[in-house]
């Protein structure tokens, strides 16, 4: 009589291994996408949070003109989003009237590759992206 033998065959194992891989592969992609969609909201947040410190600045000057962003005590809000996915920054220097905001993924972290690209929002609460496949609406929604 032969004892009976248990366990898994290399081909059973390799079966097993090609299942994982392909759930993996159709899997990783999606999940990276839900990821960089949610880091989105950090744009999205630190260009409002820069945008309601702008108006104050104005209601206290009367200009926009000479507001700065940065790490400095007079700048009105910090160069980095609050989660530091994103750079904060003005697309040109602010002028008496006017100022456009950009939040510019940092080079490095899943941003960098969102098809949305740039975050834009200027003192009529316009609301714009640079990137190409992905509309604003798109893009600024907070879901």
């Amino acid at each position: 009589m032969r004892a009976e033998t248990r366990g898994f065959t290399l081909v059973e194992m390799m079966v097993v291994v090609a299942i994982i891989a392909i759930l993996a592969g159709i899997a990783y992609p999606s999940y990276m996408d839900s990821v960089r969609r949610a880091r989105r909201a950090d744009a999205s947040r630190a260009l409002m949070e820069a945008a309601a410190a702008m108006e104050r600045y104005f209601s206290q000057n009367h200009s926009y003109a000479g507001a700065t962003l940065g790490a400095g005590a007079t700048d009105v809000y910090p160069g980095a989003s609050p989660e530091r996915f994103y750079t904060v920054s003005f697309n040109a220097t602010p002028t008496a009237t006017a100022y456009t905001l950009v939040a510019t993924p940092v080079a490095g972290t899943t941003q960098a590759s969102d098809k949305c690209g740039n975050f834009t929002l200027n003192q009529l609460s316009v609301r714009a992206v640079t990137g190409t496949g992905a509309t604003a609406a798109e893009c600024w929604r907070m879901n």
